[in-house]
């Protein structure tokens, strides 16, 4: 395949599409992973019996004040259940979602192109390495060239041998502060994207400072910052006015705000972001961010996920689902003065604008 091949499309698992046919679509979301790289395990000897136990009404709530410590929670790898999980975002009106899956998080490019067949949804898939810490032992001795490389063939060729091929570089992750892995795959990726044509979603470090570092970092590694959406903006920071001030100074540098922790209030554990002191926003608080983003000229550069990502967000474990956006947020934004316009911008028009290939 050819680079002039992609431009103007967008490329799905099963194979390149019109823009125009993508319809709502969530930008940042996980049909199958494994975040083993994030589990804690507990120190006393209770608390581990209450990691390794299967997920049930009489524990959920531990598990929920305990994400990171439940090592199920931590896997989504049962593809029929993600099926049925995928269909009700499907009968709410979901069209297309992008998966940010790499490598680190055990991405599966078969199942993904299964996935899309049975569910009818557009499947946009990622590329390159997750955070450092996920990153298999070769990355060290890889080249920025070697890895830059390896996109441009997933991209292009696809997934080894698969034929699967991705449509979006990321979610590059990263850490506070940057390792040396984590730089490299960022120049890697700023090269691919220069190379394909395609968007870069990004995983800041937890810190509000990350958000701005990887931005300037991006921006001198030659990365297209207008075509780069900057993740996780509702976890940066719990203090609405420094959040915003925040939101509004890299949205000035023309890249994508993207809230995409939508369903996951309130509580976030300390031990993944001690220096930060945040805790997460409520739905109707990320609402009332995004209002304002609009009231400011913002509109046309904010795209919207859930970034499920662990068994207690899916309904099967009494979490809000893939539709939550659109059966519960929706109307939320509506109430607040949102118009359908803007909702259709948000949900339909960025995204299809990032995701097309240029």
């Amino acid at each position: 395949m050819n680079r002039a091949d992609l431009v103007g499309k967008v490329q799905t698992v099963l194979g390149i599409i019109d823009p125009q046919d993508l319809g709502i679509t969530l930008t940042h979301e996980h049909c199958l992973l494994d975040m083993a790289v994030w589990f804690m395990e507990p120190a006393e000897a209770s608390q581990r019996a209450l990691a390794h136990q299967p997920i049930t009404l009489e524990n959920i709530g531990w598990v929920r004040y305990h994400p990171m410590s439940h090592r199920e929670n931590l896997r989504l790898l049962d593809e029929e259940l993600a099926i049925k999980e995928l269909q009700l975002y499907k009968l709410a009106g979901g069209h297309s979602l992008v998966d940010v899956t790499n490598i680190g998080l055990a991405r599966d490019p078969m199942a993904l192109r299964r996935i899309a067949r049975a569910t009818g949804l557009n499947i946009i898939m990622g590329s390159g390495y997750y955070a450092g810490p996920a990153h298999p032992p070769e990355v060290e001795g890889k080249t920025e060239e070697e890895i830059a490389e390896e996109i441009v063939h997933d991209i292009m060729v696809g997934v080894a041998d698969t034929g699967v091929r991705a449509g979006i570089i990321g979610e590059l992750g990263c850490s506070w502060p940057l390792m040396d892995s984590e730089r490299k795959v960022l120049r890697a990726g700023a090269r691919a994207q220069q190379l394909t044509g395609a968007a870069l979603t990004i995983h800041p470090g937890r810190h509000e400072s990350a958000y701005r570092e990887v931005l300037d970092f991006l921006g001198n590694a030659g990365a297209d910052l207008s075509r780069t959406i900057i993740d996780h903006f509702d976890r940066c920071l719990f203090d609405r006015d420094r959040r915003l001030k925040l939101v509004e100074d890299c949205a000035k540098t023309g890249c994508y705000i993207e809230y995409d922790l939508f369903g996951w209030e309130g509580y976030y554990p300390f031990a993944l972001a001690p220096q930060a002191g945040f805790d997460l926003p409520n739905d109707r608080q990320r609402v009332d961010d995004i209002s304002r983003l609009i009231d400011r000229g913002y509109l046309n550069q904010i795209v919207v996920g859930q970034d499920m990502c662990m068994k207690m967000r899916l309904c099967r474990y009494g979490g809000h689902g893939y539709a939550h956006i659109l059966d519960n947020v929706l109307p939320r934004m509506r109430d607040h003065g949102i118009s359908d316009e803007a909702i259709h911008t948000i949900l339909v028009e960025n995204p299809r604008r990032v995701l097309t290939f240029v």
